[in-house]
């Protein structure tokens, strides 16, 4: 823990009593719009000492090939309307644009990598070049502009021109970017410190450099109000709100300030995962040595990782199963899924929604657990989602409910009511329990599906004169 999370809130400077808070129930901790924190006072600012100079030395050549991806032609669908995302108050006259309900060619730029998340309303854009552009709701500077103002097309962020961008993660309001010299960028909202810059100034209006010196970075994701870097020697390090243990430190940073009002020890900068543990049936704890993680994803408060064995692993909050533990109990720190760990189950990879988990197998099957509705049964382990059997995955994009990917040459979604057309089925079946082939896609060869809150991006290759002739018959979103 590091010393200055540690200390005690100072009263706030204007001198009114701050509001107390009750701790919540963890039953709904994804229903809140904001920052579970704003109403807190803010830690005193400690100056941190300054950072060594920036590296650069570049990532090796063979892995930097594998982050350049075939760039595609962008294409979007659901709510663009980025200040009503995730607001309760979705009054329609507030809309600046009408949902798009079906998939529309956006900008005439190409991209290598599309980038967002299940609690977000913005989205970064990677252009061939390595280019970082973004665009959505930008109400605490995280869309890297040095301001708060909205953007409804994608430009490209100033302060990050000349750098080659090779990964980028949104959570849900803040973003990260990784360089060619694997070091960590990040921007927007930081009272729980999910831009772990050593301080908790609330919001990062340009991307700032992240306050971590160790072996280069090659890997990030955000949950809602946390971060997680993965370094190129397979060790992961975290930072954030550790509320319900998401940070992986067998921590949930709880305190007591006064007898009824609850604060957390923010963990400023990145501190690095040290234990994995497996749990037997009869409830016998023990170590698991030699843990390399290769992938991850983050859900609004829980994580999944994967090895290099393909063991699978997951932490935070438990509620409707998402750990994939057959129990709805929180993890603090990372432990592994059992189910998974035999001969013919190894993980290839994972995807977090806001409260579920999916997991693709070796055998390309793909698995769920959690829950994607608020009504019904929870997965408390993974099962097999049937309607995909046989199916080859190319991508997959995990929303705060619905699911899109892109599979052979289809793109198959699905996602319970209320949708805002993230599905692209269509204003009449706008909602869809079950997985369904979005015929309007197909044949579109789409390379790449990343999913925000409340809607779709998508990359189309568009090197065959085929998929060329599709793309001119689709309409064009121009906000």
């Amino acid at each position: 823990m590091s010393n200055n999370g540690s200390r005690k809130r100072s009263a706030p400077a204007s001198g009114r009593a701050s509001k107390a808070r009750k701790p919540r129930k963890p039953a709904s901790d994804e229903d809140s719009n904001d920052s579970v924190l704003s109403d807190q006072p803010l830690e005193p600012q400690r100056e941190p000492s300054p950072l060594p100079d920036e590296p650069t030395i570049k990532l090796p050549e063979e892995l930097l090939k594998s982050f350049y991806k075939t760039p595609g032609v962008l294409l979007i669908s659901g709510l663009v309307s980025w200040d009503l995302v995730a607001k309760r108050d979705n009054n329609p006259s507030k809309k600046t644009h009408p949902n798009l309900y079906t998939f529309h060619k956006f900008t005439e730029q190409k991209y290598r990598l599309i980038v967002s998340g299940c609690s977000a309303g913005h989205s970064i854009l990677i252009s061939a070049e390595g280019e970082a552009y973004s665009f959505g709701r930008n109400s605490c500077g995280q869309l890297g502009f040095g301001d708060t103002t909205t953007r409804n097309i994608p430009e490209p962020i100033p302060t990050l021109k000349g750098f080659n961008i090779i990964h980028a993660a949104v959570g849900r309001n803040h973003s990260l970017f990784v360089t060619d010299t694997g070091t960590v960028y990040a921007c927007g909202d930081n009272k729980s410190a999910q831009c772990g810059l050593g301080h908790t100034t609330p919001q990062i209006l340009v991307p700032t450099r992240v306050r971590y010196t160790g072996a280069p970075i090659v890997k990030v994701g955000c949950g809602a109000e946390f971060s997680m870097i993965l370094d190129c020697n397979g060790a992961l390090h975290s930072f954030g709100l550790p509320e319900y243990g998401q940070l992986g430190h067998n921590t949930d940073g709880k305190y007591f300030v006064t007898s009824t009002k609850l604060s957390y020890h923010f963990e400023m900068v990145p501190k690095h995962i040290a234990f994995f543990f497996e749990k037997s049936k009869d409830g016998h704890v023990s170590p698991v040595k030699d843990v390399d993680i290769v992938d991850f994803s983050c859900g609004n408060n829980h994580t999944v990782a994967i090895d290099s064995k393909k063991r699978a692993y997951s932490w935070g909050f438990g509620g409707f199963g998402r750990l994939g533990h057959a129990e709805q109990r929180d993890e603090s720190v990372p432990r592994l899924i059992k189910y998974f760990d035999s001969q013919a189950r190894g993980v290839r990879s994972v995807h977090c929604g806001a409260t579920y988990s999916l997991a693709v197998n070796e055998h390309g099957a793909l698995f769920m657990f959690g829950q994607t509705k608020r009504t019904g049964e929870a997965n408390m382990y993974p099962k097999p989602v049937q309607d995909l059997t046989g199916w080859n995955i190319r991508s997959v994009g995990t929303s705060n409910t619905s699911i899109v990917i892109a599979a052979d040459d289809s793109l198959i979604a699905w996602g319970v009511s209320p949708t805002y057309g993230e599905l692209g089925t269509g204003d009449i079946n706008k909602s869809t329990a079950r997985p369904k082939e979005v015929t309007r896609m197909e044949g579109l060869n789409i390379t790449q599906v990343a999913m925000g809150y409340s809607h779709t991006l998508l990359l189309s290759d568009d090197t065959s004169d085929e998929v060329k002739q599709k793309l001119a018959s689709m309409p064009t979103f121009n906000p």
